[in-house]
């Protein structure tokens, strides 16, 4: 066994979310191997990293298909990890390879359990068919006790937020540590102050975009720019039409978001009991206030009226255009020390250090 080693295993680099930034930092800042489940163009270019890669080659078109090698090619594909003294494991399928690893230490970063198994459970399967119901309650039944095995196999448990934690502990009934992701603060920039407030959130229902849009429809003389993509990118673009003062850039590069982010008044982010909440600190990086919600995870990042405005949990349109009035230019500029302050707290520095420490580095 290479002794000291360590690789971490993703579940794929499919899109650049939260999670495969969090692993490309990880692999990038501590140099740790990577094998992950499947890559598309649209991931991060692991071309960067020096550690060893391991490609599973999970990609497939056939939904069902690629399904079934998700559970089985983590399980069966990854008879390496024998070779590595520690794995953390990163994802809801990775933590199935942990039979892989009876000996050394198996660390599960925890972005958040499975929401369709555990607390969206409900609010996910309104949204199917009833076929699509038979097909998640199979997929279910299947699943659930080969994620819980595993997670009880692991030796420490990593939750991304107090947020996590609790959610670990009520659905998995495991202890947990907490890190929180990690920022590149250095990488966002106060740029200025135009007239627009900035939404970069991914266009699906959680992130409720579409309240943010029926508040702006409400204030024509406020401009919003919507700076993402998502599966709800044409309903959203019904909801804004006729209202001039809305705008989507559709995606954008790294730069251009940074730009975008740095120039606004404030950034605007509603999700759903969000897991930790990435996007505001980001914000506070660039010295942008947030007007966020209280729930989940944005709770931990976010100070009301220091570093934005927390506007109540299950937010109405009414409720936002209150707080864009309290967030008006003077005082989102009059804030942006604090939130630099406040965004160092995640600098990606203390979370390579804290995660340095629980590998024996």
């Amino acid at each position: 066994m290479n002794r000291g080693k360590t690789i971490v295993l993703h579940d794929s680099f499919a899109f650049k979310g939260g999670g495969e930034r969090l692993v490309h930092t990880l692999c990038q800042g501590l140099d740790l191997d990577l094998a992950f489940g499947e890559k598309s163009d649209q991931g991060f270019d692991l071309g960067t990293l020096t550690g060893k890669l391991f490609d599973l080659k999970i990609r497939s078109h056939l939904w069902g298909w690629r399904t079934v090698k998700r559970l089985t090619s983590f399980g069966f594909k990854t008879k390496f990890l024998k070779n590595y003294q520690t794995v953390i494991y990163s994802g809801q399928n990775s933590p199935l390879a942990v039979h892989n690893h009876p000996d050394g230490k198996n660390i599960y970063y925890c972005h958040t359990p499975p929401r369709s198994l555990y607390d969206l459970k409900d609010y996910r399967l309104a949204s199917l068919s009833f076929l699509q119901r038979l097909e998640h309650h199979a997929f279910n039944l299947c699943f659930q006790p080969l994620f819980e095995s595993a997670i009880n196999k692991m030796d420490v448990v990593v939750a991304n937020s107090c947020n996590i934690q609790k959610r670990i502990k009520q659905y998995l009934h495991k202890d947990s540590i907490v890190i929180n992701p990690p920022c590149d603060t250095q990488n966002f920039n106060w740029l200025g102050q135009e007239d627009y407030y900035f939404s970069f959130a991914r266009l699906d229902s959680l992130k409720r975009v579409d309240i943010i849009i029926k508040a702006f429809n409400q204030m024509p003389d406020k401009r919003l720019v919507i700076a993402s993509t998502g599966p709800e990118i044409e309903r959203l673009r019904k909801i804004a039409e006729g209202s001039k003062n809305i705008s989507f850039t559709g995606p954008v590069d790294d730069h251009r978001l940074k730009d975008l982010l740095g120039k606004s008044i404030a950034s605007i982010y509603i999700p759903r009991e969000e897991d930790f909440g990435m996007s505001s600190v980001e914000s506070l990086a660039a010295g942008k206030p947030v007007l966020g919600v209280a729930e989940g995870g944005v709770m931990e990042t976010l100070v009301h009226g220091e570093t934005g405005i927390l506007i109540p949990a299950d937010p109405s349109p009414e409720d936002l255009i209150e707080a864009v009035h309290e967030l008006n230019p003077k005082r989102a500029l009059s804030m942006r020390a604090s939130c630099e302050q406040r965004a160092g707290l995640f600098d990606k520095k203390i979370f390579l250090e804290k995660m340095g420490r629980l590998i024996g580095r």
